[in-house]
């Protein structure tokens, strides 16, 4: 008797921590799944290619960019007091060197995953921060973008010395991330888009992305 109760109590704990973790995560991006509901392509010059992909055995989403610029984004609700932590994977498949990345004429990324705190109908109170594969920064190297000035933050998550073909998971505290970098006290946000863009340079890159989801930890 002492050895079941042992056992069905064993049993009951793991579902409680397995359900109590699945409710610390909220998935954006289930590419894996073929998933790609709520997400839409955001046109900014030219169109990038996003497409489902198998790649060695894994569903992901493979990024095209021929002198494109097209965003593909999710607009969607997260309570960073719950789940601060952005999670995601990517890998590089085509490098660009674009030039000054500081400039507008080299502001274009392999790979780029960036989340939004919209300022609702304020629009000029929207901020942005842009998790990119930068080619001239080193890693944790951070600006201003040149078209939106410090309204959007450019943080050098991969650089050139990341190799092609090779998987690389990622996890970012958002809120510690807005609270450096753009002096802000978030504890939402509204929205996560991918970007592998070439339009400034008229160059050409591509990327995979894995999963996209926020956690507790």
């Amino acid at each position: 008797m002492i050895k079941n109760t042992v056992f069905w109590l064993s049993l009951l704990t793991a579902i409680i921590l397995t359900v109590s973790r699945a409710s610390e995560i909220v998935e954006v991006g289930r590419f894996s799944q073929s998933d790609t509901d709520g997400w839409a392509v955001k046109k900014f010059s030219g169109d990038t290619e996003y497409s489902l992909s198998l790649v060695d055995g894994r569903q992901v989403l493979l990024a095209r960019s021929e002198k494109s610029a097209s965003a593909y984004y999710r607009k969607i609700d997260v309570d960073l007091k719950k789940t601060p932590i952005l999670n995601w994977s990517w890998r590089k498949e085509r490098g660009i060197s674009p030039g000054d990345e500081l400039t507008k004429p080299g502001d274009d990324f392999l790979a780029r995953i960036y989340v939004v705190k919209s300022g609702g109908l304020l629009v000029w109170r929207t901020r942005v921060i842009n998790y990119v594969w930068s080619n001239q920064h080193k890693k944790q190297e951070s600006w201003d973008n040149p078209f939106a000035g410090d309204k959007a933050k450019m943080l050098s998550q991969r650089d050139a010395s990341d190799p092609e073909g090779v998987w690389f998971g990622e996890r970012r505290n958002v809120v510690e991330d807005f609270a450096e970098l753009l002096d802000m006290d978030i504890d939402s946000i509204d929205g996560v888009a991918i970007m592998t863009d070439s339009d400034n340079s008229g160059l050409s890159a591509s990327a995979l992305y894995g999963d996209i989801f926020f956690s507790a930890e």
